[in-house]
């Protein structure tokens, strides 16, 4: 594909540069393409480039030690993956794995910092972005404590929706191909409490589900979910 990014993100990188910024940056590393499944960047390694994806999407997971596997973060087009990293000089602290098909720019660190050194407003854009991040995990924290697994799976749902969601004749499908593993992982809550709320959202006819995808089918009544 060329060097543009299908369907950017509002919230990434790219859908905030100047045009000028932004042509350049489409043009800095190398191109490369994942599949389904394949990693991108894993949690621990040490190394410290950054990812540009272009099209499709990707989930951010970190694993504990007990083995259980946290989905911190679904990314698409337009986003910038790897920035911790690069910008603290640490170890990976996450992994990054394609859901499908992924076109991406994989550019070294020391070329992102010239990008950032000559276009001084991007600076500006990563600096937010990575502030935006963090309030993203605050809030998610504080919903971790405060509200019922059957709340925070409605509100994982109505995210997705907001980002990846499309019409159809029977509500709104979520246009993105995650396991139940996945889905508790992204609501931090064991799968078993996961499928059990899932199983009770298709009996109150709230969603219908088939492998790897979910429908809405009442929004404001999973809004309502307490």
């Amino acid at each position: 594909m060329g060097a543009g990014a299908a369907g950017v993100r509002a919230s990434g990188l790219l859908a905030h540069l100047a045009p000028a910024a932004r042509q350049h940056l489409l043009k800095l590393g190398i191109a490369r393409q994942y599949e389904a499944g394949e990693v991108l960047l894993r949690e621990g390694e040490r190394s410290h480039h950054v990812v540009l994806l272009l099209s499709g999407r990707v989930k951010v997971t970190s694993r504990a030690p007990s083995g259980y596997e946290a989905v911190l973060a679904i990314r698409g087009p337009g986003d910038i993956l790897g920035e911790l990293a690069w910008l603290d000089q640490m170890p990976r602290s996450a992994t990054v794995t394609a859901l499908e098909r992924v076109h991406s720019r994989v550019i070294a660190g020391s070329t992102f910092h010239g990008f950032l050194l000559r276009h001084p407003a991007a600076a500006l854009v990563l600096t937010r972005l990575v502030a935006g991040r963090l309030r993203a995990a605050n809030l998610r924290r504080l919903q971790f404590g405060a509200y019922s697994v059957r709340r925070r799976l409605a509100l994982v749902l109505l995210e997705l929706d907001e980002w990846y969601g499309r019409d159809t004749p029977d509500g709104r499908a979520i246009d993105l191909a995650l396991s139940q593993t996945d889905l508790a992982g992204l609501v931090g809550a064991s799968l078993e409490s996961v499928v059990k709320a899932l199983r009770e959202f298709r009996a109150e006819g709230l969603i219908k589900t088939r492998r790897r995808h979910v429908t809405i089918l009442r929004p404001q009544a999973l809004r309502d979910v307490s």
